[in-house]
């Protein structure tokens, strides 16, 4: 098998070399986690000169990573909480998201909120989004990042979303969308090996005695020697760090056709019933799927190991919710799938024991916690995951003493990343760069026969995933580095295609 040198290759024989290497060896920090969090970390701290080594039990983005409503946003929501700090930190790392870090991976997407939703909601919408503005242009790259909020008229309405009631006008503001959540992981995954990381998926943690890593591959065993244990397991946080105080929460999206809505150009945004700060929101996705989304449901007990799936109650709150406004209502039938995620929310040290307040009421903000040689990094949102890992790499640093000071990442792309006009010059379609950036020539050379009839992703998407982003399962391949898994039905065709190029490639 011939493969193409690009940076940070999570080949198959990189894999191998791994296994090889890390028995015995000693570095300056081991990364547990390999969801965003732990993959900006990763990348961090290789950048400024430590040996690194991510360790994930499953796969990239396998756990909460991959199911978020793939946006990366400015946090209007802080702000109705009065939350400043936080929606500034939010916006200033979107515009580096859209601007240096992912152009290729993030797009604009125009947010509407209908006037059939009440005046009274449009009014807030917009007095909400013009405060967001003005957060934006107080950050670096804020101002050319986004257009400004305005009010539209009926014909727009009708243009953005097709299926809301017709004849009245709406608000307009915007934020950034991911193509893909899982991609962002993986690209920060990769980019944090072509800076000298050593990233191993199938690899379980399963206890730091002192400076020492016990670590469990397949059947095998071993253990390695860490400066610093950076824990970044998200829920599943307390594992390694008992003390870390978690309240989980649910979010929960359905997926339909955007034909049912009139294959919508713009996200439908419906406030929940009875808050001012929530919302529902209808996704329009490149694949011509909506996600229609976000819950915010406690979990309580133990956080399993499988995911987690919306529950009949969320079905019914989102359906309801966004009924209101649609001139045809959805019903289950138009369902095509599903999702959920837990959010790894942190209690307050000055909370109680008790049940305290709805976790939606709970704060975004992460927290940063030594215990020993493990630094634990939790909680916080996707959008903010660069400066939540700039701040625990500076920790690591001031505990090691060594590594450079400051962090890189504000100005480092990740690996397919470019400037939009040069992305526009790319040579392969438009879908793959959106999803690839500049790597899509190498994509589309793999391969361009549709995996199954009807979807858009390509057998080459599927070569390029094992020989160049580690994937090395059915799953890897179906439910991460593309998303049939969204999708029941459309995955079970895939299974096939899938399981034959493992045999081909691995």
């Amino acid at each position: 098998m011939v493969t193409a040198a690009l940076p940070g290759t999570l080949s198959p024989a990189r894999r191998s070399r791994a296994l090889a290497g890390l028995p015995g060896a000693t570095v300056d920090v081991v990364v547990v986690g390999g969801g965003v969090t732990g993959s900006g970390v990763a990348l961090d701290a290789a950048a400024r000169g430590l040996s690194v080594v991510l360790l994930e039990r499953t796969d990239l983005a396998a756990g909460t990573s991959r199911w978020s409503s793939k946006l990366v946003h400015g946090g209007l929501r802080y702000l109705a909480h009065g939350e400043i700090g936080l929606a500034r930190e939010s916006a200033r790392e979107r515009a580096v998201l859209m601007g240096t870090t992912a152009p290729h991976l993030v797009r604009r997407l125009p947010f509407l909120v209908p006037d059939v939703a009440g005046r009274d909601v449009t009014a807030l919408a917009a007095a909400g989004g013009r405060l967001g503005d003005a957060v934006r242009l107080s950050v670096p790259g804020g101002r050319a990042s986004l257009p400004s909020t305005r009010r539209v008229g009926a014909d727009e309405v009708s243009r953005l979303v097709p299926g809301v009631r017709s004849g009245r006008g709406g608000v307009v503001f915007w934020d950034g969308q991911l193509s893909d959540d899982a991609r962002l992981v993986v690209a920060l995954a990769r980019t944090a090996a072509a800076y000298g990381a050593t990233v191993l998926t199938g690899a379980a943690v399963t206890s730091v005695d002192g400076a020492e890593v016990h670590v469990r591959v397949d059947d095998e065993s071993f253990v390695l020697r860490a400066g610093v244990v950076v824990n970044a397991a998200g829920v599943w946080a307390q594992r390694l760090a008992p003390s870390v105080r978690l309240v989980p929460s649910r979010g929960s999206h359905l997926v339909v056709p955007g034909a049912v809505l009139g294959s919508p150009s713009a996200a439908l945004t419906v406030p929940l019933p009875g808050s001012r700060s929530r919302y529902v929101f209808a996704l329009p996705q490149a694949d011509g799927l909506v996600y229609l989304g976000l819950t915010d449901e406690p979990v309580e007990g133990p956080v399993p190991d499988d995911d987690p799936v919306p529950s009949d109650g969320e079905v019914t709150q989102l359906l309801e919710t966004v009924n209101q406004v649609l001139a045809t209502p959805l019903t289950r039938g138009d369902l095509v799938g599903a999702y959920a995620g837990l959010r790894p929310l942190v209690l307050p040290e000055s909370a109680g024991t008790g049940p305290g307040d709805a976790t939606a009421d709970l704060s975004r903000r992460h927290l940063l916690r030594w215990d020993g040689p493990v630094l634990s990094v939790v909680g916080g949102k996707l959008t903010t995951y660069r400066a939540m890992a700039e701040e625990t790499v500076d920790a690591v640093v001031a505990r090691l003493g060594r590594g450079r000071a400051r962090a890189l990442t504000a100005r480092l792309p990740l690996v397919g990343a470019a400037p939009r006009p040069a992305l526009e010059r790319v040579a392969a379609p438009g879908r793959l760069v959106a999803r690839y950036g500049t790597e899509a020539p190498v994509v589309e050379a793999l391969g361009t026969a549709a995996v199954v009839a009807g979807r858009p992703e390509t057998v080459g998407e599927l070569r390029f995933a094992v020989r160049h982003e580690g994937a090395r399962t059915v799953a890897d391949l179906l439910d991460r580095r593309t998303r049939f898994g969204l999708v029941p039905a459309d995955r079970e065709r895939a299974v096939p295609v899938a399981e034959q190029i493992l045999a081909e490639e691995l």
